[in-house]
């Protein structure tokens, strides 16, 4: 959501006649956008900002924050930014300037409507929502991006369509529970009926979302993320932890057989869908046995792919009042039991690749080879092609795998 809402912000500022600047020591405007999921990013930013102090004495230079900024951590930036204001004031970013103070918006939702410059030509992010009711213990948004706010249904259809009808290859719905968009209005669809009507835009393209919350995941949602044609094979669904109780104590409303009943359900419906997780390990309390409740998810539910953290304490957040009792050394163990785990689990799905021709999206040209993901979200190593295959889809035959990546000919 961040990368979206900073590609939001260098549209307003193309349009006020800034221009990108390759360098920090160029620019005389810099715009940082936190992000408040781990302590260490906003520590981070008092470091980088700290070295923008020192430029100011050297040169003209105005300083923004912006992001996912607890109320807490905003009232100590406003001491050293020249201007700290909520992502949603950004159509106001102009007057702002101005007078180095944050305006209101009269409506929330506007600054979703300001358009963007998009990541390429062929790779959009397109937010469908804003905002969390879940308070997941370790995690700030609720408090950095209030309750959650679904857009309407007919400004994303018509920003979809535009950016198909202008080349994207590739849409990424965003919110930070996707699952629940629609909930908080009686006029909006579901997300299934969304999905369902995006599929329906004309044109060759994929569908990607992130992030769904399995207590939200529903029999409906299952069957129209199979029946749409143009949504990928790949479910990203957060696990967190193989334990009940850690996963009762990080507030996540779902016990890990709910969890694992709707991998299975997915599965029946789609057996070759490629599915990855988040997990934290090391999470206040966690003990050795609640730890091997993850090891066995693991090892059950057999993973492509998994982001695996480091439980760390986030201020203001429920977690971070309690006790964090397993030590560093501990976390690192875990974390790394995890990997091997997975790197087995994940060698085994990317072998059966091997062999197979598959439509890849080409992103970038390196050192003389393509690479670019299959809808599955394999990354894949390409010869045989150029640069001028960038952005488009290509037809590749797969033939060999790692854990991590795949190697391809292009057809």
């Amino acid at each position: 959501m961040n990368n979206s809402d900073a590609l939001r912000i260098e549209t307003v500022l193309n349009g006020l006649r800034y221009e990108k600047t390759g360098k920090e020591k160029d620019a005389d405007l810099i715009v940082a956008v936190a992000c408040s999921v781990r302590q260490s990013a906003i520590d981070r930013i008092y470091g980088k900002v700290r070295n923008w102090q020192k430029e100011k004495n050297k040169r003209k230079l105005v300083t923004v924050l912006t992001g996912c900024v607890l109320p807490a951590d905003k009232k100590k930036f406003s001491k050293v930014f020249d201007l700290v204001f909520n992502i949603e004031n950004l159509p106001l970013l102009s007057k702002m300037l101005n007078n180095l103070e944050e305006a209101n918006v009269k409506e929330r939702g506007e600054y979703l409507k300001l358009k963007s410059m998009h990541s390429s030509g062929f790779q959009s992010l397109v937010p469908i929502m804003t905002g969390c009711n879940n308070f997941c213990a370790y995690c700030a948004v609720p408090f950095t991006r209030g309750r959650e706010y679904s857009r309407p249904i007919e400004d994303i259809i018509s920003e979809v369509k535009e950016l198909v009808e202008n080349g994207c290859k590739e849409i990424t719905l965003l919110g930070q529970n996707v699952n629940s968009y629609g909930n908080d209005k009686k006029d909006l669809p579901n997300f299934a009926e969304l999905l369902s009507k995006i599929n329906d835009v004309p044109g060759d393209f994929w569908i990607r979302y992130i992030t769904s919350h399995p207590k939200d995941m529903s029999d409906e949602l299952i069957k129209k993320f199979v029946q749409c044609s143009k949504v990928c094979g790949y479910l990203h669904l957060p696990l967190q932890a193989g334990s009940d109780q850690v996963l009762k104590n990080m507030n996540r409303n779902y016990t890990y057989e709910h969890y694992k009943d709707l991998i299975e359900k997915v599965r029946a419906e789609k057996l070759d869908i490629a599915i990855s997780t988040d997990i934290i390990v090391g999470f206040p309390g966690e003990t050795i046995e609640q730890f091997e409740d993850s090891m066995k998810a693991f090892g059950e539910i057999k993973y492509d792919m998994a982001y695996i953290a480091q439980y760390s304490p986030r201020s203001g957040t429920k977690a971070a009042t309690f006790d964090d009792n397993v030590d560093k050394k501990e976390k690192k163990r875990r974390l790394k039991v995890l990997t091997k785990i997975l790197a087995g689990t994940a060698l085994e799905k990317n072998k059966k690749y091997v062999g197979k021709t598959e439509k890849v999206l080409a992103e970038k040209f390196e050192k003389g080879l393509l690479f670019g993901h299959t809808d599955s979200f394999k990354l894949v190593a390409i010869s045989g092609g150029s640069k001028n295959y960038v952005g488009q889809f290509v037809m590749v035959k797969i033939i060999s795998a790692n854990p991590w990546a795949l190697e391809g000919k292009c057809l």
